[in-house]
């Protein structure tokens, strides 16, 4: 049974949707683009279904890409395909949140410096 896309699209979410920022618009875009690189890794991983069958066949069909099922060396190989890929978008936002912990003074810095002036 395949998903109508479509028609999922169009469908309520239950709850209120999540806020980060103060500008709807920006939360809205964010969706997008995680949606976006959702879907690119997803074709990332199709892409190396055909290139291991490939390798290993020389020719394929689309059946053949359907039936795959990675090993455990593939498995592994994608799931680090998949964190380099997500650090190299968030990177950003990893970066905003380095800044903002290496910026950030321990209470009792804030004490001393009040307290010595």
């Amino acid at each position: 049974m395949s998903l109508d896309w479509i028609d999922r699209a169009g469908a309520k979410p239950k709850g209120a949707r999540p806020k980060y920022f103060e500008d709807p618009a920006i939360d809205r875009l964010l969706s997008i683009v995680m949606a976006l690189a959702g879907e690119v890794a997803v074709v990332k991983e199709r892409l190396d279904t055909v290139e291991r069958l490939l390798d290993a066949q020389g020719s394929i069909t689309r059946a053949d890409i359907e039936a795959y099922a990675p090993d455990r060396t593939a498995g592994h190989e994608r799931g680090l395909m998949h964190r380099e890929f997500a650090a190299r978008i968030l990177r950003g936002v990893q970066q905003d949140m380095e800044s903002l912990q290496t910026a950030e003074k321990s209470m009792e810095d804030v004490s001393k410096q009040l307290r010595d002036g």
